[in-house]
């Protein structure tokens, strides 16, 4: 009895202080104003989608367009079929190697492309395919490097984890690798004095690495134009946060850089955090910002994972049904009198046959001629003019 009074007193000495929790539901924006025009209407977040760290938070009240947030609607809706059309083909074998979908999280992905600026930068990990689109992409491009056609954006020989854009530099397969690199193209900006900001992804399974701390500290150094995002999904591979972070508060992580902890499955409230992040570093010029969405993703770590054994099917089945970003969207925009609802359906309607479109695209394309696998080895007249145990031809630049 003694024994088990001491174990109970140890456990109360260590139990972590009371923080209000982050609003995560996806429809608690409010209208503000009358919606009934046709130019910008104002909307009230609820008064918890933010928490700062050493920062002032954004404002509540955001000014949003009908036109915005139905172009947000039809962007999110066709990321979603995309990524189920991109499962599909995985379990129909069409799709090797491996596959890391976004279901789930598309509030982060087009709320951060509708915050920035087409030339801002934006680089992420794995989990990358509707910013490639967002960013300057195709989906039949996307889907055409997953089935390792030619008419990829890699040409069919990057895979899911390695697509680009002029502004987009990809995915990253090493786990939390992009996020120095992130810092290098920020430095870059300031060193170039161009007004632009990059936007450095990883996630709660990435944000224990001793590399981004690395670039947390050279950023802040040289107060760079970096926006450092964790997308918070709960789960990094089959491990809950709780399980591998000692502090799973991760906007307070940057020490002495500021921070702010986002309702990620509001796109209104997601919008309003970027465009805060980007005046805090480009117009501002304040130096690096964290921001921490907090998510989820609907299906398992890649497509190789359940899913179900770290987590119940009553947890997914509750998030899916009352946490849902596109769901979310879909009410205020019924709710405020932005739409019928039959042109919602048209929407979503015109959303799957353009899916369906690249996808019958993607599979006529051919592989990648043979020679392939000796381009885009070096940048265009940097190639090495011999290398010893090899013939001309295996190093030539094509």
């Amino acid at each position: 009895m003694a024994s088990l009074v001491r174990l109970r007193a140890s456990q109360s000495i260590f139990r972590a202080p009371f923080v209000r929790a982050i609003q995560t539901s996806a429809d608690t924006t409010t209208l503000h104003e009358d919606a009934s025009t046709s130019g910008p209407f104002m909307v009230k977040l609820h008064q918890d989608s933010f928490q700062a760290y050493n920062c002032e938070p954004p404002s509540l009240d955001v000014q949003v367009s009908k036109d915005e947030l139905i172009t947000m609607y039809r962007q999110m809706s066709t990321m979603r079929r995309m990524e189920q059309a991109a499962g599909a083909l995985y379990q129909a074998k069409l799709i090797r190697g491996f596959c890391h979908l976004a279901i789930g999280q598309e509030a982060v992905s087009v709320g951060i492309h509708h915050g920035l600026t087409p030339d801002d930068y934006v680089i992420t990990s794995y989990r990358c395919h509707p910013f490639a689109v967002l960013r300057g992409g195709s989906i039949k491009g996307v889907i055409s490097e997953l089935l390792g056609r030619k008419a990829g954006m890699s040409h069919g020989k990057g895979g899911s984890m390695h697509i680009f854009t002029p502004t987009f530099f990809g995915g990253n397969g090493i786990v939390g690798a992009q996020v120095p690199l992130g810092a290098g193209l920020a430095f870059a900006q300031k060193y170039s004095e161009h007004p632009r900001c990059t936007f450095a992804l990883y996630g709660d399974g990435a944000a224990n690495q001793g590399q981004v701390f690395e670039a947390f500290n050279m950023a802040k150094l040289w107060n760079l134009p970096c926006v450092f995002v964790c997308e918070n999904n709960k789960y990094g591979m089959g491990t809950s946060a709780e399980r591998s972070s000692a502090n799973t508060e991760y906007f307070k992580r940057g020490d002495y850089i500021p921070g702010l902890q986002v309702n990620g499955m509001d796109i209104v409230a997601a919008k309003q955090a970027v465009e805060y992040a980007r005046k805090w570093t480009v117009e501002d010029k304040k130096g690096p910002l964290l921001l921490e969405f907090v998510t989820y993703r609907y299906g398992g770590h890649s497509m190789s994972d359940p899913g179900t054994t770290y987590r119940t099917r009553e947890e997914v089945q509750r998030m899916r049904s009352t946490q849902d970003p596109i769901h979310g969207l879909l009410k205020y925009i019924e709710e405020w009198g932005l739409a019928t609802e039959q042109e919602l359906k048209q929407i979503d309607k015109d959303a799957k046959a353009e899916i369906d479109t690249a996808v019958e695209e993607a599979k006529a394309s051919p592989e990648p001629d043979e020679k392939e696998l000796w381009t885009s080895i070096y940048y265009a007249g940097t190639e090495p003019p011999f290398m010893r145990g090899r013939e001309r031809e295996e190093v030539h630049h094509y």
